[in-house]
């Protein structure tokens, strides 16, 4: 509105230029019009024609009279400019009506509720549309539960009725106020048209005519533009109250649903005690410790349908399925707990599977099927590793079920050898817990002497004061059995073996694809309709359907967790105080830290390293980087550089040529590698300084060790980091001269420094070929070997010849081979051509390399002679402009390397450290591997025995108050 109001006043100043205009064409018209008349009398002789008694006007100040048609131009003019006036009196009404609605608004917006957090809460960009599908998803799904207020929402409502009824009024005041002022200025304007028409008409002037037209064209479209910007405003109005109301709904919303998200929901008894014994799966896995907390423990022949039954108590098909094949690999612990829907969930995930839908029990059982895979390692058939989930549901009994891997008699290829015995082994320990209740599955298709369960059981539990035995497919047996030994088994005459009650059930039709209404609505129609079951005394009616069992079963199961449970938690309270106690003695000083704990005590420590390597000087890394860096380049410059460069006739040419070549090709790389041993290097140091430190715990060395090395193995230096040093050390190898005195010193040093290095390894080296000298023999009692007395004629040999010629190649010419030969077999020593040579080479470096230091030694004070003569200086200073070419490279590499490890290499190994330490910290295997030790195994043992034995407090607290 303030940007129409803009537009307006900038139109007002040109309707004023147009208005003096229009007063200017009637006055010029006006006065062509006296004018004529005035001829007219003045050839009548001086007589009027009748009008000039209609003009006579005051006299002005100078005695002149004003004509009377001009002065009817100037009533022309004021009729129009009055008539514009108008024209912005409403235009000044209208914009501040829309000023004022505008200022109301902004009043209104301001007080509304902070929305600001929302800026958090939604997402923005590319996800909105997203969040806003899932919102309004979320608002359908939850419009019947969740109800606003009706005080504020009639509150609102009444706010908004309010709002709508001041904007109506204060828009049809405008909307009459602009009616009456356009009829005042049509009327004004039909007043001017009429009085101006003879004016009009009287105008020869086209131009003037196409002017005033354009006049009123303007003023035309002017009041357009005010209606449609009037329409614009209402418009964005109403888009605003929309999109306020749609903003107060969802807040109301995202409010409720944080409420509701921040209540402690109270958890029930049974997923108390699944918590406790998934606590205890985690703590002995390796079956190591005697669990005697009470569970229901399914057992039974492969293929027996005891996996059926448990489907069957939790009213879910939720376990694979296959036709003979081993599906149960692991043992499988089920929680089921009673719920207003039919769901379940893994322990360790928050996705929830709705039982009612078929697409999320595949998913289900495709779940169930991966991680029984999963678990299975090293060629192993089953596994120990426990899969916990939980199926909550109305009617579902409460309880704790292990499903095992059925027995089997038989193996098969393409099982593991000890696949019978961990199977036997595995259902020994669960059975042979004297809380756990065994529930025997019986295959009633076949006959009873083939089951293999029964003797186990037997075995575990004699009496049968925990056994539940459960007959399976008795559908089938009524058609294939014999009715008697049918009735025998379940009476329990027909084993040996004892149990608490006998019962008899229906798993299905043999379908893959019948739910479990449907199985359960077979089983009942089957036992009504049976007659094998409706003799008089035979079976009573509660020893059979699912429906009986799982009651039973329940019944049983919190009959023996009552009457267990204090004593299991007294056991655990024993062995709480026996490992505080041991840990006492050992570590008195120190508190109990599990694997977690010292593994973030860790790695901060490792990132304040990380950290400190931004604290070391500029200085220090140069020195460092200097040092690595000579140390990779030196035996190249001398090989591949300087002795080439030095036996050549045009020594700078050959110099310019190799350094090229070297700064082009293999420079970059070596820097780069020079740089990342070297923050390599200094990062250790830091590791080692804290080492030594006083407060220094080694149970982190191992740990520590094995992040570095791998963060180290997976850094790379930025690839772009070659192509700007290859840059930088070609500008500085341009440079061929050397600017100051200070720079020749330090040139000459490092040429000095650097040849007597290379001297002192080939005086080694020719050490080791001609072995210890008569001294070290005589004081240390050694001799020469043949090859070593060998090694010093052919030296004595080559000695003469450098002695000949100082200057000599650096290699032998055939007729100084066979002279050397020759002289070699005077005195008895037979070599060839090649061992000679090999002797030539250190003794030859030898004799240059002193050569050189002699040069290096002359040209100290022959800087000045230098900068004089140049390159025809007396004395040959090549060397020394090489070195210092070499050191400049050097200088300004380290320096580029530096400002490259403290800007990026060091930030980037920061990076790959912290996903080292982000990928170990969930590998447990990793963190139990790396942080060790007895101080380790005792605390983390204590630590869950500690959380256990809290956990049964607690549930027998809400155990209690149940009761």
């Amino acid at each position: 509105m303030l940007r129409a109001a803009k537009q307006i006043t900038r139109h007002r100043g040109t309707n004023e230029r147009i208005t003096y205009l229009c007063s200017k064409i009637v006055t010029s018209t006006s006065n062509s019009y006296y004018s004529t008349l005035n001829q007219k009398k003045y050839k009548g002789g001086g007589k009027s024609n009748g009008w000039s008694k209609y003009f006579l006007a005051p006299r002005g100040p100078k005695g002149w009279t004003i004509p009377p048609s001009r002065g009817y131009g100037m009533i022309v003019a004021r009729v129009l400019r009055g008539a514009l006036k108008l024209r912005y009196i409403l235009l000044g009404g209208a914009i501040g009506g829309g000023v004022t609605l505008n200022k109301k608004y902004e009043d209104w917006k301001d007080g509304l509720p902070d929305l600001k957090w929302l800026e958090e809460v939604m997402p923005k960009g590319e996800k909105w549309t997203q969040f806003s599908k899932a919102l309004a998803e979320f608002g359908s799904s939850v419009k019947d539960v969740i109800e606003i207020d009706p005080r504020l929402k009639q509150l609102s409502e009444d706010k908004i009725a309010e709002w709508r009824r001041w904007f109506d009024t204060r828009l049809d005041d405008a909307i009459e106020a602009a009616d009456y002022q356009g009829s005042t200025l049509n009327e004004s304007k039909g007043e001017i048209k009429a009085k101006t028409t003879v004016t009009a008409l009287s105008l020869s002037n086209d131009e003037s005519r196409r002017k005033y037209e354009a006049l009123q064209s303007q003023v035309e479209n002017l009041q357009t533009e005010v209606i449609n910007v009037q329409i614009k405003y209402q418009r964005e109005l109403e888009k605003m109250e929309k999109e306020n109301r749609e903003l107060r709904q969802q807040f109301l919303i995202l409010k409720q649903n944080k409420k509701t998200g921040t209540k402690k929901i109270k958890k029930s008894l049974i997923d108390m005690y699944s918590e406790v014994l998934d606590e205890l799966t985690g703590y002995d896995s390796s079956y190591s410790m005697a669990d005697h907390l009470p569970r229901v423990v399914v057992v039974g022949d492969q293929s027996s349908g005891k996996t059926s039954v448990l489907e069957s108590i939790a009213k879910a098909r939720i376990f694979p399925r296959g036709s003979g094949e081993m599906m149960t690999r692991a043992p499988v612990k089920v929680t089921l707990a009673e719920g207003p829907y039919h769901v379940a969930q893994f322990r360790d995930s928050d996705r929830e599977y709705d039982l009612n839908k078929e697409s999320d029990l595949s998913e289900l059982r495709r779940e169930v099927e991966f991680r029984m895979r999963a678990s299975v390692r090293g060629g192993k058939t089953v596994s120990n590793e426990v899969i916990s989930m939980t199926v909550k549901g109305p009617g579902l009994q409460r309880m704790v079920l292990v499903d095992l891997p059925g027995i089997i008699s038989t193996m098969t290829v393409d099982m593991a050898a000890d696949t019978k015995d961990s199977i036997h082994q595995m259902t020994k320990h669960y059975m042979s817990n004297p809380n756990a209740i065994i529930l025997c599955i019986q295959d009633g298709s076949v006959d009873a002497e083939r089951s293999n369960v029964t003797d186990l059981v037997m075995q575990c539990d004699p009496l049968g004061r925990r056994t539940i035995f459960v007959l399976t497919k008795v559908d089938l047996a009524e058609e294939l059995a014999d009715p008697d030994r049918i009735r025998k088994i379940l009476s329990g005459k027909l084993f040996n073996m004892k149990a608490l009650g006998y019962y008899a059930v229906v798993t299905g039709r043999g379908r893959k694809d019948d739910s479990i209404e449907a199985i359960r609505q077979y089983e009942e129609d089957f036992f009504k309709n049976s007659k094998l079951f409706h003799r008089r005394g035979v079976i009573m009616p509660h020893q059979v359907t699912s429906r009986n069992l799982s009651m039973a079963v329940s019944d049983r199961f919190w009959k023996m967790v009552r009457e267990t449970i204090e004593q299991q938690a007294d056991a655990f309270k024993a062995t709480r105080f026996n490992l505080e106690t041991e840990w006492k003695n050992n570590f008195p000083r120190l508190r109990e830290s599990g694997r977690d704990e010292l593994f973030e005590k860790a790695k901060g420590e490792i990132l304040d390293e990380v950290v400190n390597l931004s604290q070391i000087c500029a200085k220090k890394w140069e020195e460092a980087l200097s040092e690595k860096l000579w140390d990779k380049l030196s035996n190249y410059v001398f090989e591949n550089v300087y002795l080439p460069a030095a036996q050549s006739d045009s020594v700078n040419t050959m110099v310019d040529i190799k350094l090229r070549q070297w700064a082009e090709q293999s420079l970059p790389a070596k820097s780069v590698e020079s740089g990342w041993e070297t923050l390599q290097t200094q990062f250790l140091m830091l590791m080692e300084k804290a080492r030594k430190s006083p407060d220094h715990d080694d149970i982190f060395d191992n740990l520590k060790l094995a992040v570095i090395d791998e963060a180290i193995r997976r850094h790379s230096w930025e690839d772009k980091a070659i192509d700007m040093l290859r840059v930088i050390q070609l500008n500085t190898l341009e440079d061929r001269f050397v600017h100051d005195k200070t720079e020749w010193d330090h040139a000459v040093k490092f040429l000095e420094t650097s040849v007597k290095d290379k001297l002192d390894q080939t005086e080694h080296t020719l050490s080791e070929m001609m072995g210890p000298g008569q001294l070290t023999r005589i004081t240390h009692w050694k001799s020469l070997t043949e090859d070593q007395s060998k090694r010093r004629h052919v030296k004595h040999e080559l000695d003469k010849i450098l002695r000949t010629d100082e200057k000599h190649l650096p290699t032998l010419s055939y007729d100084e081979l066979t002279t050397v030969r020759k002289n070699l077999q005077r005195e008895g020593v037979e070599v060839d051509t090649d061992y000679i040579r090999q002797t030539w080479f250190p003794t030859y470096r030898r004799h240059f390399l002193k050569q050189a230091l002699h040069r290096a030694h002359d040209c100290r004070k022959a800087y000045y002679l230098y900068t004089q003569q140049g390159t025809e200086c007396e004395i040959s200073c090549s060397d020394v402009v090489l070195f210092w070419r070499i050191q400049q490279v050097i200088k300004v590499t380290c320096n580029a390397l530096r400002q490259q490890v403290i800007n990026r290499e060091a930030r980037r190994l920061d990076k790959e450290i912290k996903e080292v330490l982000d990928e170990f910290s969930e590998d447990e295997e990793k963190k139990a591997q790396l942080l060790t030790g007895k101080r380790v195994l005792l605390a983390e043992e204590l630590i869950k025995v500690r959380h256990i034995q809290e956990k049964l407090e607690e549930f027998i607290n809400c155990l209690n108050q149940e009761k």
